[in-house]
């Protein structure tokens, strides 16, 4: 289990109503299958940072079609939030501005304290879009390692399997649900040099593992 200890805060009503309006029509149209859902842990089971595989601009929403327990909150790039109505929108929805171009600390501290809250967030360890590519031949960046043995929680890893690695308009896709990897399993060792790209290579080999 992780050490986090507060309790899961809700999903919000909105988000609610946006998650049974798409979720059909998602799993419908782009012919998705989840497999493995039992693993998501529960909100009594403790909150959790979810990471995947990054092919499209569409993947937050093929996981939160495919969670069901808890809301996934993403960083989304600060441009679109100088949208008026996008803005509103999506700040609803859970996500929160991320500054692309450099090291965002603020954002980073802001995940940080949501998931020692009680809030689920979702992260993409590869930091940016890699279509048509191996996920195992990209770079994977160590954010998610950081943050997650930070915050002091549990990991959930997902695979977002599509054929040849190559995401295409309404192509089939599965998304497959690993079970939780528990904070304690992260054995972060602060003297040792290099620990969290050691934890970052070792959580991502865990969602790639899933896609095998």
């Amino acid at each position: 289990m992780s050490k986090q200890k507060k309790p899961v805060k809700p999903i919000s009503g909105l988000y609610k109503v946006v998650k049974f309006t798409l979720t059909y029509p998602v799993r419908f149209l782009c012919h998705m299958k989840v497999k493995g859902a039992e693993n998501e842990p529960t909100r009594e089971q403790g909150t959790y940072l979810v990471i995947a595989n990054h092919r499209t601009w569409a993947d937050p929403i093929y996981l939160c079609c495919a969670l069901k327990h808890q809301q996934p909150h993403f960083m989304a790039k600060k441009e679109l939030f100088k949208i008026p109505l996008l803005n509103l929108l999506i700040r609803a929805l859970g996500a929160y501005p991320v500054n692309r171009g450099g090291a965002d600390v603020g954002a980073i501290r802001h995940t940080i304290d949501m998931l020692k809250q009680g809030v689920c967030v979702g992260m993409f360890p590869q930091g940016h879009r890699y279509n048509g590519v191996d996920p195992r031949e990209t770079p994977v960046k160590t954010g998610a390692a950081m943050i997650a043995q930070k915050a002091g929680v549990q990991v959930l890893p997902v695979f977002i399997k599509v054929k040849n690695n190559r995401h295409r308009f309404l192509c089939r896709k599965e998304v497959i649900v690993g079970k939780p990897i528990p904070f304690e399993e992260l054995n972060y060792n602060p003297e040792a040099p290099g620990e969290y790209q050691r934890i970052a290579d070792l959580l991502f080999e865990r969602v790639c593992e899933l896609g095998d």
